[in-house]
């Protein structure tokens, strides 16, 4: 074996207490600083220089060392030549080294804390497991909710919402990206990043989920031929939270998870024993697309009621305060709010029973919630001080009665995501429609119809022929012939690097489609789904009706978080055989000439039905058709073409 020389045993000495971190460093070169005053010291004794002892010596070579301006004292040349050897020294070993660890030291110091490595010292804030491309809409979503942030500020006895993000990247271009968000801006000193994994148990603790008031779950991105998916992290991190609490021995925070599977509910409740509100994107999404297929210009009322822009929404109070009264006389003392119907307390492992468009006549009782849509909380509070509307009288809703024969709606769906196949799970669950769907995308047929089939199994109400191309490309597009179907749907890939890349892909392929549809007279519904919120305002002419897939997600969990019971209200909204938001012409009702708001909810309210507002044909000047909950005492100058929003069965 090649031994080593002693000079290189020497160096690895010394490097292995350099890389042991600042305070080994700085104690190497206080050795250094010691061995270089105590040989100075030791080099001016023999010539009998005014010393005592050897104390002073090397004292007088320490303080060459640190400060050159005591040269000027030293007499004698050798005196003279060592100090300043010893002055050499100082700047090299004293104030260069030094200085470097130190100031290596500082710059390691500030890179972790960017990267946010310290665990929060926080308590009743609300946790965000996960940066995609939901985060920035979901935290501007609870920022902007300030009626609902201030009651759940008060039920967790807590004076100011805290957001606290993990990321896996935790860095100063996301700080970057938060200060120029619409809707948060110089609020992002509310939101603290945090560096991790949501199936890391450490950084779970980083960010102090046990001591959250809410713990928001979004879904992430992953390839599609990725074993790990965005469900399988969120089980993870909810076994990981679950686990440190029967460490602790702490009671759990509550959970909205989302879920990509709407079948890997159960796994969730499963994995987590606290309370827990899972959010099905997929379906979630699936189900507006449906809804939005079988009543056109439904977009704009849920892009109303899923943000809080400006704009109608949804809205949950306790029945307590109005106990005893019914619907009706509650509704009367509601003039800047419709009240929809109530929550009631479930049976059989369900926590709530919704009951929206209950008989006027419904008694509200203590532990009842109501349902209102208003502009506003304050807005849906009783104004007992102004004067009373009249009472309507509303009886149960009109059952459905099943159509003779299920229409056939042609559709035309141009790309592919992993949400086509609970797409075509809500289309096969309305029995009085058939469709018959060409697919295009340049994923290959095969692999397309087997995920299909895992996920959805055969039915005979949807009909899909897979068709292998590019509609990108201008000539197999006009090959499909769109002006023959009934809608045309394009999707946002999931396949792509990024939302923004594969919105540049739906928007060519949009102006590619109203290109070639302008030379036909017949048009069909165009539905486009988009990634990036920031791409809707690209086309100044836009024809189609878009779906925002992160915004409206994260409106539901930001919401759900917020106040728990919306979830099941969005669900009765979103799915086939419960309460529906639906547009009416005006002619199905027995409308006077002249009809004011409140005359209209009285008529509409005679089938059982609720009016919500007016949907109109032409647009205003800011390109907007609806109009939602207007004042009571107004004339609505109903024009043709003009339909009502109604809630009904």
């Amino acid at each position: 074996m090649l031994r080593l020389r002693f000079i290189d045993r020497v160096k690895f000495v010394v490097e292995r207490q350099l890389v042991k971190g600042a305070g080994f460093q700085l104690l190497v070169v206080g050795v250094f600083i010691f061995l270089i005053s105590l040989v100075g010291g030791l080099l001016v004794i023999p010539l009998g220089t005014p010393f005592e002892d050897v104390g002073d010596a090397v004292w007088w070579a320490f303080l060459r060392l640190t400060d050159p301006g005591y040269l000027g004292d030293d007499v004698g040349n050798w005196q003279r030549f060592v100090s300043t050897l010893l002055t050499i020294s100082g700047y090299v070993v004293f104030m260069g080294t030094l200085v470097a660890i130190l100031t290596r030291w500082l710059i390691a110091k500030m890179t972790d804390l960017e990267r946010g490595l310290t665990p929060v010292a926080l308590r009743n804030h609300v946790v965000v497991l996960g940066w995609t491309n939901q985060t920035l809409p979901l935290l501007a979503e609870l920022l902007g909710s300030e009626g609902r942030v201030r009651r759940f500020l008060e039920r967790h006895d807590t004076s100011r919402l805290r957001l606290v993000v993990l990321s896996e990247n935790a860095s100063a271009r996301q700080v970057h990206e938060l200060r120029n968000e619409p809707g948060i801006g110089r609020r992002a000193r509310q939101i603290i990043l945090r560096a991790g994994l949501a199936i890391q148990p450490d950084a779970l603790h980083r960010v102090a989920c046990l001591d959250a008031a809410a713990v928001i779950v979004p879904s992430g991105a992953h390839g599609p031929n990725s074993l790990v998916t965005s469900d399988v992290e969120t089980v993870k991190a909810l076994l990981s939270i679950a686990a440190q609490a029967r460490e602790l021995a702490v009671p759990l925070p509550f959970v909205v998870a989302e879920v990509q599977d709407l079948r890997k509910t159960p796994v969730i409740e499963r994995a987590y024993p606290g309370e827990v509100e899972v959010v099905a994107g997929d379906a979630t999404i699936s189900r507006l697309m449906t809804q939005n297929i079988l009543h056109p210009g439904l977009s704009e009322v849920y892009n109303e009621l899923l943000s809080s822009d400006d704009g109608q929404e949804l809205f949950v109070r306790s029945g307590e305060p109005v106990a005893g009264m019914t619907l009706a006389e509650v509704a009367a003392q509601l003039p800047r709010a419709i009240l929809l119907g109530l929550l009631q307390p479930g049976t059989g492992g369900k926590r709530w029973q919704v009951r929206l468009l209950a008989p006027s006549d419904t008694q509200v009782t203590a532990e009842d919630r109501l349902v209102l849509l208003a502009y506003d909380y304050p807005d849906t509070e009783l104004d007992k001080k102004a004067e009373p509307l009249r009472m309507i009288d509303r009886p149960a809703p009109e059952a459905r009665l099943p159509a003779p024969e299920p229409r056939t709606h042609r559709m035309l769906i141009l790309g592919w995501n992993r949400r086509v196949m609970s797409l075509m799970t809500e289309l096969a669950s309305y029995p009085s429609h058939r469709f018959d769907i060409d697919l295009i995308s340049v994923v290959p047929a095969d692999a397309r119809e087997r995920d299909i089939a895992g996920y959805t199994g055969e039915t005979e109400r949807v009909r899909v022929r897979h068709v292998e191309a590019d509609y990108m490309v201008e000539g197999e597009l006009r090959r499909l012939r769109p002006d023959t179907y009934d809608s045309v749907l394009l999707l946002s890939s999931d396949r792509l690097a990024s939302g923004e890349e594969a919105d540049a892909r739906t928007l060519v392929g949009y102006l590619q489609l109203e290109d070639i549809l302008s030379e036909y007279t017949r048009r069909p519904q165009l539905i486009m789904e988009l990634s990036d919120p920031d791409n809707q305002s690209l086309l100044s002419a836009n024809q189609s009706e878009v779906i925002v897939s992160p915004m409206i997600l994260s409106h539901v969990l930001a919401q759900v978080a917020l106040r728990r019971e919306l979830g099941v209200v969005f669900e009765e909204l979103f799915t086939e055989g419960g309460a529906e938001i639906q547009f009416r012409d005006a002619q199905d009702y027995p409308l006077p000439a002249s009809v004011d708001f409140q005359l209209l909810q009285r008529i509409v309210a005679e089938r059982g039905e609720i009016a919500l507002g007016v949907f109109r044909h032409a647009p205003d000047s800011q390109g907007r058709h609806l109009m939602l909950s207007p004042p009571r005492r107004d004339y609505l100058d109903l024009q043709p073409g003009d339909r009502l929003v109604v809630l009904s069965v």
